[in-house]
């Protein structure tokens, strides 16, 4: 910790990491341990975050990360969207496709940006706010497949026809960011996707990645 800092602060956003990494909760003495600290700074800091919503305490006493923070995530999609744009539009003039940048809402994907080519005659049409399933689409599946550390190709994932009859999709996993899951990918009306999309989208998640560092 240097002098511009504060230690208090820092504390509360190490509980909010730990309680974001954990499926089943905390206990005052789980988090005492990994932070550090005695007990009795973990009741302060929890006590305060307590009053703000973002931590919530379960009838066993163990803390789990609170809704207050699904109030604070509603304000990621526009930033995430905005800083994707350009990876977006030079994907879809690149393909001349439909592009998209899709994140994880609870068990569905959601396309939170759309861009489409300008110079086609026809594209797919696609819109900001579709939904669904993680496992329907190149979009969701490019997420699994990274979840689970695996791929039909290498880095990619091709699809045909699940979303809406004779598009084909491919999407790839934005990889290495902190608490966001998603994909950037396009859907085209066509049987099957060119060999060279694949990589290029691949080239547009990095882009992406790179845009939210």
């Amino acid at each position: 910790m240097t002098a511009e800092t504060s230690q208090t602060l820092d504390r509360g956003l190490r509980v909010l990491k730990l309680l974001a990494d954990t499926d089943h909760g905390l206990t005052v003495t789980e988090l005492s341990q990994r932070l550090g600290v005695n007990r009795t700074v973990v009741y302060r800091l929890l006590a305060t975050l307590e009053q703000h919503a973002l931590v919530r305490r379960d009838l066993g006493g163990r803390a789990r990360v609170g809704l207050g923070v699904l109030r604070l995530s509603r304000q990621v999609h526009p930033l995430v969207r905005e800083a994707a744009m350009p990876a977006l539009r030079a994907l879809a003039e690149d393909i001349g496709a439909t592009a998209h940048l899709t994140l994880v809402d609870g068990a569905e994907a959601l396309a939170v940006a759309v861009v489409e080519p300008t110079w086609t005659d026809y594209h797919v049409a696609y819109r900001a706010g579709f939904r669904h399933p993680l496992d329907r689409g190149a979009a969701g599946r490019a997420i699994l497949s990274a979840r689970q550390g695996e791929g039909g190709h290498p880095g990619y994932t091709l699809t045909h026809g699940e979303l809406e009859a004779g598009a084909s999709g491919a999407a790839a996993p934005l990889l290495g960011l902190t608490g966001i899951e998603g994909s950037v990918g396009v859907v085209m009306l066509s049987d099957s996707v060119p060999e060279r999309v694949g990589p290029r989208v691949m080239d547009a998640a990095r882009e992406v990645v790179e845009a939210l560092r």
